[in-house]
């Protein structure tokens, strides 16, 4: 049994990394839960995202998947009997040698093992060849959208790209039959396909606190900032008492900070992304509000996102569903002509530039900044010509445009390639 923790791109993770640990230990998989999260606040569970049913059938060769625990195990008490696991008794990205000696003897002697709390806490290498193709099969193949998520994608990508009369490269991988009922719905007007711009600008509340950065708000911004740590981190809050930690400075200067929206404009007016692009922007409430995408809403007046693209009655199957909200982020990033990140860490990030290298044979743009070399150029934005910081900026996006075979112990959920993964089998 698992319990995954984090918001959808993280649960996505932990599935695929649950899937692999019970083929290693020749378990029975009971369907994933989802925790309830105070950051997140969404009561999604597995099958109102996924499509529970393929998900078990199309890992069949692979492993055994149940809907629930045996009916003569569910009477005993996981806790009591020393059969639960929480993510504080597994380090991150542990190697397969961890649970054969310290999870397989609990699952032998009592049945049946809960992970809770469980992620990122299996390694990409050294693994077995057999395992990371299963990493692969799931993630790009047995976890499909519900038809509700994938018949909205659809609809939004519809919209992006201003009713083109056929669908995207990937569309049928995320949106299924639905990206061709939306065509035959609005009678297939056969116009020129509008190209957009996705940007994940991922500056939420809760990235600003976790990064221990300043963003230019001052003694209020520090309080808030602050007073957020404490609720939702206070592990780090602890540690910031205890620690001295780098300055935001020195943090900035390493690239350990989110870009900004500002930041976001600049670099893509660097790039060449003139007014005219039409840019969606994917993300929740981002820190600032409307103030904040001042910057971004005035040089890009084509900006749109999925609550501005779609209606309030077909935003509403959605509402306080964050977890629901991202897939739908998910799809049009994927789908997008051109995908610009602002942090490489970020899950979503990640996982959406993997689809497109898997599912897009290279052929898929995707902006992936050095945040390092370009705090080094935004530090001197006020003393070089606009010419010089395009030359920089550009040199600096560049050096990290390239799609690149799977680095070792690197995620292949981002760089699926390698022999492992790049196979397509259906």
């Amino acid at each position: 049994m698992v319990t995954a923790n984090g918001g959808m791109n993280q649960q996505r993770v932990a599935v695929c990394n649950a899937v692999v640990v019970a083929r290693l230990l020749n378990a029975t998989l009971v369907v994933p839960k989802f925790m309830y999260s105070s950051v997140w606040k969404d009561v999604s569970q597995f099958s109102d995202i996924y499509q529970e049913q393929h998900f078990i059938n199309y890992l069949t060769p692979d492993i055994r998947i149940v809907k629930e625990l045996p009916e003569e195990l569910q009477s005993l008490d996981l806790e009591a009997i020393g059969s639960v696991v929480t993510d504080v008794d597994i380090r991150k990205e542990s190697k397969p040698s961890f649970y054969l000696k310290n999870i397989l003897p609990i699952l032998l002697q009592k049945s049946v093992v809960h992970f809770v709390g469980f992620g990122n806490r299996l390694a990409f290498d050294p693994i077995p060849f057999q395992l990371q193709r299963l990493r692969c099969r799931c993630n790009f193949h047995a976890l499909k959208f519900v038809p509700k998520i994938q018949e909205t994608g659809a609809l939004l990508l519809e919209r992006l790209r201003r009713h083109s009369a056929h669908p995207g490269a990937l569309d049928h991988y995320l949106v299924g039959s639905h990206a061709v009922s939306a065509m035959i719905a609005r009678g297939d007007r056969a116009a020129k396909a509008s190209k957009y711009l996705a940007l994940h600008l991922r500056f939420e509340i809760d990235m600003a606190a976790h990064s221990l950065c300043e963003f230019g708000g001052g003694e209020e911004e520090r309080q808030e900032l602050e007073a957020y740590r404490q609720i939702h981190f206070p592990a780090l809050t602890e540690l910031k008492m205890t620690e001295k930690l780098p300055s935001p400075a020195v943090l900035r200067s390493e690239g350990l900070c989110p870009l900004t929206p500002e930041e976001a404009v600049l670099m893509l007016a660097a790039l060449g992304f003139n007014r005219k692009t039409h840019v969606y922007v994917a993300g929740a409430q981002i820190y600032g509000g409307r103030t904040r995408l001042a910057a971004l809403t005035s040089l890009y007046p084509n900006l749109v996102t999925k609550e501005n693209l779609l209606s309030p009655k077909e935003l509403e199957p959605f509402m306080n569903f964050s977890s629901q909200l991202a897939a739908l982020d998910f799809i049009a990033c994927t789908a997008a002509d051109a995908f610009a990140m602002t942090d490489s860490g970020s899950q979503l990030s990640s996982l959406v530039s993997g689809y497109r290298i898997y599912y897009g044979g290279g052929r898929m743009p995707t902006i992936r900044p050095n945040k390092r070399r370009l705090a080094a150029i935004f530090v001197k934005n006020n003393t070089i010509e606009w010419k010089v910081f395009e030359q920089r900026v550009r040199k600096a996006v560049r050096q990290t445009k390239h799609v690149q075979s799977r680095p070792k112990a690197r995620s292949v959920y981002r760089y699926p390639r390698c022999k492992e993964c790049m196979c397509l089998t259906n």
